[in-house]
């Protein structure tokens, strides 16, 4: 872009920093807003609809965005993959719909690690995302917190779910952990 535009390149750096900076800004509530109670409430009506999985608020993820080289970075930004990347995190829907996203983390962080850096978890921990009161299970009385659900890189928390260790599983545990990975 910077020959393009006759500009130097930290010129334009800058340039696209802010520009997408200013989007961010002045899109997120349109585009993103922190969901209300009844919009959580939704999402989880349809996960059970769609996996079969109740309470559930999303599916919560890292990936891995591969980047140059940042200078004078050293080996923070590479990672496990063995290149350099930045680590976006993002909470998906019963529909793969981004709830939320976050460009939150060096290459080299884990996805838990990630996730304990993200303002998700200070919302979450602060409880301060609009998530509704504990709810009955379908079909019982057993009342049950509304969850995320993540793979073995998560931490396992009172709103974040994650599969059981693989290792000598009974057939409840893996019929659990199937169906947390399908969500």
């Amino acid at each position: 872009m910077a020959v393009t535009m006759r500009m130097g390149v930290s010129t334009v750096s800058e340039i696209v920093h802010e520009t997408c900076k200013v989007i961010w800004e002045e899109m997120v509530e349109e585009f993103m807003p922190v969901p209300t109670e009844e919009q959580w409430k939704k999402i989880a009506t349809d996960y059970y609809k769609r996996w079969n999985f109740p309470n559930c608020l999303g599916s919560i993820d890292g990936k891995h965005c591969q980047i140059k080289c940042p200078a004078n970075s050293g080996t923070s930004h590479f990672n496990y993959l063995k290149y350099f990347s930045l680590v976006l995190q993002g909470v998906a829907d019963a529909e793969k719909k981004f709830i939320t996203i976050e460009v939150v983390a060096r290459g080299k962080q884990s996805d838990g690690g990630t996730f304990a850096s993200s303002s998700l978890f200070k919302h979450l921990e602060s409880n301060s995302l609009n998530i509704p009161p504990n709810q009955n299970l379908p079909g019982t009385n057993i009342e049950a917190p509304f969850v995320f659900i993540g793979d073995e890189a998560y931490p396992l928390k009172s709103y974040l779910l994650r599969p059981y260790p693989s290792r000598n599983l009974n057939q409840i545990k893996e019929n659990f952990n199937n169906r947390l990975s399908a969500g």
